[in-house]
């Protein structure tokens, strides 16, 4: 069974960064797909970022042009960088992936069946 597990959580002020990595305990074959979601408190789970293994990604409107997703293969580890932070992405951040995708390109943020166990992001007004 692959895990997923994240790292690099913490608290920043407003307009600062923090980078989250996913190290992932086995390799994938195949295509597939990784993302990031994330879970603020009263709020449903909403899909950030993902990227597919032939390497192509999206976001979601709130954090383009600010976050971006990358993986390394030969680390085993996906990753967001997140930039100009604001206190409204203040989340649980999980890492997810779904495997055997039919889709060349797409990824989307449905029907994900592995997660890691979350990584707190606080930022600060």
């Amino acid at each position: 069974q692959v895990q997923l597990v994240e790292s690099g959580g913490g608290s920043v002020q407003a307009g600062g960064s923090l980078r989250l990595s996913c190290t992932v305990s086995a390799n994938i074959y195949g295509r597939y797909c990784m993302g990031w979601f994330r879970q603020a408190p009263g709020k449903e789970r909403e899909g950030v970022t993902s990227i597919h293994s032939y390497g192509n990604s999206m976001y979601a409107d709130s954090v383009k042009g600010r976050f971006t997703i990358s993986q390394d293969n030969a680390k085993r580890t996906l990753y967001l960088q997140m930039n100009s932070l604001k206190p409204e992405d203040t989340a649980m951040y999980y890492c997810a992936a779904k495997l055997f995708v039919a889709d060349r390109a797409y990824c989307g943020f449905q029907d994900y069946n592995l997660w890691g166990q979350g990584t707190q992001v606080t930022v600060s007004s």
